[in-house]
């Protein structure tokens, strides 16, 4: 696998398939990026389990922290890991005592360990590096483009602006729908033209 860079139909995929994510070094500090993470990718319906032990008795978002990944009693199907890449290998090794298996294992932006992937790889594990799942998500989901970045996704329409609810482009119903308020001002231009 090229790790430098990934098609955007696997990407995609991923997202689409995976229900389940325990996040290694989840924050419940609301300046974090990994609480902004956590909380965006739990809006789109994904089951969100926060993984950090210094934080075990309490909870984020209303998910109970848990210390480690064999604390958690139900299948995994992504570890999003928010670690240095140091701390890649021991996680790898844990994911590796899991029965069944996780399907991905996701690093997050600035984090790579090349032995680490060919090591879970090697297990049948998906490895991304170096990559946010919730960017991946706004830019293939067109979630993006409403504030103003360039997702590289080409289209003919313009996205919809996501609501309560709504099904999104990768297959996932918005349940905090699209509060900012860019969304808000356009809903409210587009009602006040009519």
């Amino acid at each position: 696998m090229n790790h430098d860079h990934y098609n955007d139909t696997w990407i995609r995929e991923i997202l689409n398939t995976v229900k389940t994510v325990a996040m290694i070094g989840a924050s419940p500090q609301n300046v974090r990026p990994s609480y902004f993470v956590f909380k965006y990718l739990a809006e789109r319906g994904y089951d969100m389990i926060p993984i950090n032990p210094g934080q075990v008795g309490k909870s984020l978002i209303g998910k109970s922290f848990v210390a480690s990944l064999r604390e958690i009693d139900r299948p995994i199907d992504m570890i999003d890991i928010f670690r240095n890449a140091d701390h890649i290998m021991p996680i790898i090794d844990d994911a590796l005592t899991l029965n069944p298996l996780p399907k991905v294992i996701w690093m997050q932006l600035g984090v790579r360990n090349d032995e680490a992937a060919k090591k879970a790889e090697a297990a049948g594990i998906k490895v991304v590096m170096n990559r946010c799942p919730k960017i991946e998500y706004g830019r293939l989901s067109s979630e993006i483009s409403w504030m103003g970045v360039n997702s590289r996704t080409l289209s003919s329409k313009r996205a919809p602006i996501p609501t309560q609810g709504m099904r999104l482009s990768l297959n996932r119903a918005s349940v905090g729908g699209g509060g900012t308020d860019a969304a808000d001002r356009a809903a409210k231009n587009k009602n006040d033209a009519v």
